[in-house]
C-alpha cells in the first residue's frame, strides 16, 4: 500500500524531471559556422589587368558549381599535360592520401553499423566429461563423457536515447569528408608542383641556351683576337681578357647544369620514378610564351573553392559531433538484447522445442561516480572544437594572403617584364654598335666586353623573369583552389 502511494505521488513529480533530462541531453551542440571578416574583393584585383598588346581583361566571378577540371590545359603545353597525367597515376604521396580516404570511409561504415541491430549466430559441438561435484554427485562417482551440441541466435540493439550513435556517425562522416578534401588538396598541390618544377626546368634550359650563345660569342672573340695577336695588331692584354671572359661563361654554364639536374630529379620524384631512370627533354621557355590570365573572383567564393579550407571546415564539424559523443556518455544508455537457441546431446535434438531456450531483456546503464572522467572528456572535446575553429580561421587568413601575394606578384612581374623587354632591345643595339666601333678601331676592347656582358646579363634576367611569371601563375591557380569560370584571358 505504501509503495502504491509512493508511486502515485512521486511519479508525477518525476515526469517533468525526466522530460527536462531528455531535452537537455541532446546529442551534439548545434554547429555554427565561424564568422569571418571576408573582404568584398581582393585588393590586388581591384585594378583591371592589361596584356602586352594593351587589351584589358575584366576579372570574372568564379562559379563553384563548375568543375575545376584540368586547369593546366590553359597553358596549351602537351608535355606538361603528360607529366601531370603521369604524376597523378604514380605519385606516392597521392597514393597515401587515397588510402587515408579509404580508411576514413571504412571507419564511417563501422559507425553506421551501430544504427542497426547486431545479429550473431553461434553453433557447434563438443565432447566433455563433467566433474561429479558439478552434477551434485558424490566424489569419486564415475561420470561418462557426453556430446553437447548447441545453436544460438542472438541480437542486440542500442536505443540512441541521447544521440551518442548519431554523433559518432556524424563525426565519422565529417572525418571522411575531411579526408576527401585533403586528398583533393594533395592532388592540387601535386599538379601545381609538377607544373612549377616543369617551368623552372624550362627556365633553366632557356638560361643555358642564353649562356651557350654567350660562350659561342666569347669563342669567336678569342679566335679573332688570337689572329690579331699573332699578326701583331693586338696586345696580350686584350687576348687574355677575352680568354678570361670565355672561361667565365663556360663555368657559369657548367654551374647551371647542377640546377637543371636538381629540378630534373625533383620532377622524377613527383612522377613516382627513380631519378636515375628519368631524363627531361630540353625545352627552353620561349621568349614570347603565352600565359593565361587567371581571374581571382570573390574572396567569399575562395572559402568553398580551396580544398584545404573545406578540410578544415569538415574537421570543425567532426569536433563538434564528438562533443555530443562526450556529453552523451554522461547519460543513461539503453541496450536491448534477445536470443534463442537450443542445447542437446545430439544435433537433431538441438532444434526441438523442449530443448530450446530464449532470452529477451533490456539493460539500462549510466555512470554514477566516475571521478569527473566524463566531465573532463566533455571539456577536452570542447577544447578540441575550439582548436579546430582557430585552425579554420588561420587557414582562411592564409588563403586570402596567398591570393593577394600572387596577384601582387603577377602585377609587379608584368611591370618588370615591360621594362626588361625594352632593356633587352637597348642592350642588343648597344652590343651591335660596340662591335662596329671596335672593328673600326674607334673603341677599346673593354668597351666591347662591357656591352656584351651587359647584354648577356639582361637577356638572362629576361629569361628568369619569364620563368618567374609562369611559376607565379601556377601559384595563383593553386591559391585559388585550382578553379575559375570559363572567362580566362591569355597574355604574352
Amino acid at each position: 500500500m505504501k509503495s502504491y502511494k509512493f508511486s502515485k505521488h512521486i511519479a508525477p513529480s518525476l515526469a517533468p524531471l525526466l522530460a527536462a533530462l531528455l531535452l537537455t541531453a541532446c546529442a551534439a551542440p548545434e554547429f555554427k559556422q565561424p564568422q569571418m571578416d571576408s573582404p568584398l574583393s581582393f585588393k590586388e584585383s581591384s585594378q583591371p589587368l592589361t596584356a602586352a598588346d594593351g587589351t584589358q581583361w575584366q576579372l570574372a566571378h568564379p562559379a563553384e558549381i563548375q568543375q575545376r577540371g584540368q586547369w593546366w590545359l590553359v597553358f596549351n603545353d602537351p608535355a606538361l599535360n603528360q607529366l601531370i597525367a603521369d604524376a597523378t597515376s604514380a605519385n606516392a604521396n597521392l597514393a597515401v592520401a587515397a588510402a587515408r580516404v579509404k580508411q576514413a570511409r571504412a571507419i564511417a561504415g563501422i559507425a553506421e553499423a551501430d544504427r542497426i541491430p547486431q545479429v550473431g549466430l553461434l553453433a557447434g559441438g563438443q565432447r566433455e566429461r563433467a566433474s561429479p561435484l558439478s552434477l551434485n554427485l558424490p566424489q569419486g562417482t564415475a561420470v561418462s563423457p557426453a556430446n553437447i551440441y548447441q545453436a544460438n541466435l542472438s541480437a542486440s540493439y542500442e536505443i540512441d536515447l541521447f544521440g551518442r550513435v548519431a554523433s559518432e556517425v556524424n563525426a565519422a562522416r565529417a572525418d571522411a569528408a575531411a579526408s576527401e578534401a585533403t586528398y583533393r588538396s594533395v592532388l592540387l598541390s601535386l599538379q601545381a608542383d609538377v607544373a612549377q618544377t616543369y617551368f623552372k626546368l624550362r627556365e633553366t634550359d632557356a638560361e643555358l641556351d642564353t649562356l651557350n650563345q654567350t660562350v659561342k660569342l666569347r669563342e669567336e672573340s678569342v679566335h679573332v683576337n688570337q689572329r690579331r695577336y699573332d699578326l701583331g695588331d693586338l696586345g696580350e692584354f686584350d687576348l687574355t681578357r677575352a680568354k678570361t671572359e670565355l672561361l667565365t661563361a663556360r663555368a657559369e654554364a657548367i654551374g647551371l647544369q647542377r640546377q637543371r639536374v636538381t629540378n630534373e630529379h625533383a620532377l622524377a620524384v613527383l612522377l613516382g620514378k627513380p631519378a636515375s631512370e628519368f631524363t627531361a627533354e630540353v625545352h627552353p621557355l620561349e621568349e614570347y610564351v603565352q600565359l593565361p590570365l587567371i581571374p581571382a573572383g570573390l574572396p567569399s567564393a575562395l572559402l568553398e573553392r580551396r580544398p584545404d579550407i573545406v578540410s578544415a571546415q569538415r574537421v570543425m564539424e567532426a569536433s563538434n559531433a564528438r562533443t555530443g559523443v562526450a556529453k552523451a556518455a554522461m547519460f543513461p544508455a539503453l541496450n536491448l538484447n534477445a536470443g534463442v537457441g537450443g542445447l542437446a546431446n545430439t544435433m537433431p535434438d538441438v532444434f526441438k522445442w523442449t530443448n530450446g531456450s530464449w532470452l529477451l531483456g533490456a539493460l539500462l546503464s549510466m555512470p554514477v561516480i566516475d571521478g569527473g572522467r566524463n566531465k573532463a572528456a566533455v571539456t577536452r572535446s570542447e577544447a578540441v572544437s575550439e582548436e579546430s575553429v582557430a585552425t579554420y580561421r588561420q587557414s582562411v587568413l592564409v588563403a586570402f594572403a596567398e591570393v593577394e601575394d600572387n596577384l601582387a606578384g603577377l602585377r609587379i612581374l608584368a611591370g618588370q617584364a615591360e621594362q626588361i623587354d625594352a632593356a633587352v632591345l637597348s642592350a642588343r643595339r648597344s652590343a651591335e654598335l660596340a662591335q662596329k666601333l671596335y672593328a673600326a678601331g674607334r673603341s677599346s676592347y673593354l668597351d666591347l666586353l662591357d656591352a656584351q656582358r651587359n647584354l648577356a646579363t639582361v637577356e638572362r634576367n629576361a629569361v628568369q623573369l619569364r620563368g618567374s611569371r609562369a611559376v607565379t601563375t601556377v601559384a595563383l591557380i593553386r591559391a585559388l583552389g585550382g578553379g575559375w569560370d570559363n572567362t580566362v584571358g591569355v597574355t604574352q
